[in-house]
Order: structure tokens, then sequence, then C-alpha cells
């Protein structure tokens, strides 16, 4: 029998701009998302590692992140 013993996922999220918002606009609307999804993993107490935060040169934001899979343990993915 087999068991997980640790697990994370590894993603890149890329907030994209809605194309049909005045740019200053959904540069805003992004920006506001990102920090919600922040928010929503504090709340969730889902453990995770913000690797890399880039604004890209249309305002558009990507994520790097490390975080919980499900509720299994992770090891030693986070230290």
């Amino acid at each position: 029998m087999k068991r997980i013993k640790a697990a994370c996922i590894c993603q890149t999220l890329h907030f994209m701009l809605k194309e049909e918002v005045e740019h200053s606009d959904a540069v805003k609307q992004v920006q506001d998302e990102v920090v919600k999804y922040k928010e929503q993993l504090q709340r969730n107490n889902t453990k995770h590692k913000l690797i890399e935060e880039t604004e890209q040169p249309d305002g558009s934001i990507l994520l790097k992140i490390i975080k919980q899979y499900n509720s299994s343990l992770v090891g030693e993915y986070l230290d």
C-alpha cells in the first residue's frame, strides 16, 4: 500500500488584463485580484511560498507560487 507523505503544487499564475476595460482600470483590477488571491490563501490557511511576483510590461502580473496541495502535509517543500 502507498500513502502520500507530502505534496505541494507549483503554479505560475498570469493575472491578465481585461481587454474591454480602459488600461488604467484594468491594471487596477489585476492588482486588486492579486491582493484578493493572496488574502484567500491566508484566509483558507493554505501553506504557500511566493517564489516570484513580476509585473509585465502591459501591467498584467505573473505569480510563481508553491502551495499546499489539498490538505496534504507539505513536508520540506516550503522550507
